[in-house]
């Protein structure tokens, strides 16, 4: 039986079609490697429109940007939503010459710590999660995301 402290009730939302992107399965896998506790978590898939537009209004940034957390709370359960644009991951991906599927478990293993509180506002913060996401992203067998 399965911990029910860990139980993640996720739900992905595709609005937008693309090549390569990731399967369910794959955002479970990479979400629960970052889960601390249960989470119940949206991951939405977005083109450049929604994810500038949603950029622009939460943070006040006029471009698309590769992944945005909302946290909504995080007890008993981290709850939240992830919005994710493939096409920024994907030039990302291509420009870092990294595997596109390491860069999608990468920024989800990011987002879900930015759900459970991590952040990266000073270095000392930075350097935290940044260790954090090189253990995650090590279990599930991928290479250190900074790795020059």
């Amino acid at each position: 039986m399965k911990n029910a402290s860990k139980r993640l009730n996720l739900s992905v939302q595709y609005a937008c079609h693309r090549e390569g992107l990731p399967l369910r399965a794959d955002f479970v896998r990479w979400a629960r490697a970052a889960l601390a506790s249960g989470g119940e978590i949206t991951i939405r898939l977005v083109d450049a429109d929604e994810g500038q537009s949603l950029n622009k209004a939460y943070r006040g940034k006029d471009y698309a940007t590769n992944v945005l957390s909302f946290p909504y709370d995080s007890e008993p359960v981290v709850m939240g939503d992830l919005v994710i644009c493939p096409a920024v991951v994907a030039s990302e991906a291509a420009a870092q010459n990294k595997p596109l599927a390491a860069h999608y478990a990468h920024l989800t293993v990011h987002g879900m710590l930015h759900l459970q509180g991590w952040d990266h506002e000073n270095d000392a913060d930075a350097q935290a999660m940044e260790d954090e996401e090189r253990t995650v992203l090590a279990a599930l067998g991928y290479p250190d995301p900074y790795a020059e």
